[in-house]
């Protein structure tokens, strides 16, 4: 076949075969995040948490349900959507209802909820605390309740523990073992007796060696 050329040649280009398709790169999952919108499924997994305190006769139950978002992808969370508190003990069902209630509201506007465990943690009762079995102090039933919502929110990820450095870890368990060596004796919390109490951790760990106050627990130093 002849092609007839009528106009000058300015300029001219070897066609390539076309380069072969690429392949289409992978479409990642999209995240899906706790929000208000979310319905209430038929099945949640739940959690139940045991406390018995000396202010109380009757021991509680704290049920805390969760929903399970992402599943089947590398995004999967769970997150707390409800929270139920049994006991036997009537007397402060009135408040422990509406605790409840508020709490499992907060859950489910989604967003950042560890902070609920933190602000429970920190009421005091005004006619005094006690000591767990293992020697950690609770100022009020509020604050358990806020470590136990702690301990569940760390179980699930959603709260990430602080961990100390190899040399830090070290200097602690040196100073734990000079002071168990001048002491001669430890107590049934596995601390040293006399230890003070942590205002961080509220455990009685805290004890005084090269003039500084350290907690053996968390790691915690009044000389920084």
């Amino acid at each position: 076949m002849v092609i007839k050329i009528e106009k000058n040649i300015v300029a001219y280009s070897i066609r390539k075969e076309e380069e072969e398709e690429k392949p289409a790169k992978p479409v990642l999952p999209t995240r899906v995040l706790m929000h208000e919108d979310i319905e209430r499924p038929e099945e949640l997994k739940g959690y139940t948490y045991k406390i018995k305190t000396p202010l109380t006769d009757h021991a509680m139950y704290i049920t805390i349900n969760n929903i399970v978002l992402n599943e089947g992808n590398e995004h999967r969370q769970e997150y707390p959507f409800e929270i139920f508190i049994n006991s036997k003990n009537m007397d402060q069902f009135q408040w422990i209802l509406a605790l409840t209630r508020v709490i499992s509201a907060v859950f489910r506007k989604g967003g950042e909820s560890a902070f609920l465990a933190e602000e429970l943690k920190q009421v005091f009762d005004p006619q005094g605390g006690y000591f767990k079995k293992g020697g950690k102090f609770m100022p009020s039933l509020v604050a358990e309740i806020g470590d136990v919502l702690e301990t569940h929110m760390r179980k699930i990820g959603l709260i990430q523990d602080e961990e100390l450095s190899d040399a830090h870890k070290a200097l602690l368990a040196e100073k734990r073992v000079r002071f168990e060596f001048n002491e001669s004796a430890t107590d049934e919390a596995d601390f040293p007796p006399g230890a003070q109490l942590c205002t961080k951790c509220m455990n009685k760990a805290m004890i005084l060696m090269d003039g500084c106050m350290t907690c053996l627990n968390c790691g915690d130093s009044k000389c920084g």
